[in-house]
């Protein structure tokens, strides 16, 4: 059976492990973005290889500012992953989106502002579309997954990524809800965005802990409330992962394997060799160093 995962699971609060994994293989992995925050684990479940990284590290070390999450999705793509679950922890921003359900949302809004989002730059400049930001294909995998296990999901809904690590204030929440947001978290953003440059599907399932602070009549968030809730859900994120180890098809329709295709801009010969030669394994196909 070859080495090439299937499915990569990040794993975030509350997920740090794949429940029934066989035949496992740790990769300790440097990127030319430097190291994931853990080695990434590969096993076999349901007849399947799968890859699982711990987004904050084993022991939670890492704040979502913290999180090298170019280093994390390089290093996925070094192992030939080609789709992304991202599991997270969410506040809700509509009183019909209940703590202990899951969403899968198709928009995102990225709010962040420390963290590098783009693998490119230094000499080879490429501005990937991401209008839609999460594959459609793999996120209806996971809704019918959550829906087999019995368990309540919502199909659509824009998460909105903050800086964190604090909570939002009343007025920031509010606000979030007057522009239309579903949910709210800390790590979506850049993740998707890179994991669209890696031509990479990626899809969320976003528990959700808590109402945020604008719920008038919920106790604001609070990191024993995240934690309560999470536990509570992971038997069906372990349940969905399972399931989607054995339904997922074996080859991609979408159009992610295509994202860079139109968005490399800069021409062949202007960019420096050493950052071509990095870049190799995202950009190979298009521009290889070795040309």
């Amino acid at each position: 059976m070859p080495d090439i995962p299937t499915l990569a699971v990040i794993g975030g609060s509350g997920l740090y492990s794949i429940e029934g994994l066989s035949d496992v293989r740790e990769h300790d992995l440097t990127t030319p973005f430097g190291r994931p925050s853990d080695p990434i684990v590969v096993g076999t479940l349901e007849g399947r290889r799968l890859a699982f990284l711990a987004r904050h590290g084993r022991g939670h070390r890492f704040t979502p500012s913290e999180v090298n999450y170019r280093a994390n999705i390089f290093a996925l793509k070094l192992l030939g992953v080609q789709r992304i679950l991202s599991i997270s922890a969410c506040g809700s921003l509509r009183e019909d989106y209940c703590p202990g359900e899951i969403v899968v949302p198709d928009q995102l809004f990225d709010l962040t502002r420390d963290r590098p989002r783009s693998f490119f730059g230094r000499g080879l400049v490429a501005h990937v579309g991401t209008a839609d930001p999460y594959c459609a294909d793999l996120s209806r995998e996971v809704v019918n997954a959550v829906q087999r296990t019995g368990a309540t999901v919502h199909a659509s809904g824009a998460l909105v990524t903050i800086e964190g690590p604090r909570f939002s204030t009343k007025a920031e929440s509010n606000t979030y809800r007057q522009w239309g947001m579903a949910i709210i978290g800390m790590t979506t953003s850049p993740e998707a965005f890179l994991a669209r440059e890696a031509e990479m599907c990626y899809a969320v399932m976003a528990h959700v802990t808590d109402y945020d602070v604008w719920h008038v009549s919920e106790a604001p968030v609070t990191v024993e409330m995240v934690v309560r809730i999470l536990n509570q859900n992971t038997s069906v994120a372990q349940a969905a992962i399972r399931l989607m180890a054995k339904s997922l098809p074996a080859e991609r329709t979408c159009a992610c394997p295509q994202a860079l295709s139109s968005a490399i801009i800069s021409a062949r010969e202007a960019i420096p060799p050493a950052t071509l030669r990095d870049l190799e394994p995202l950009v190979g196909k298009y521009l290889s160093s070795r040309g």
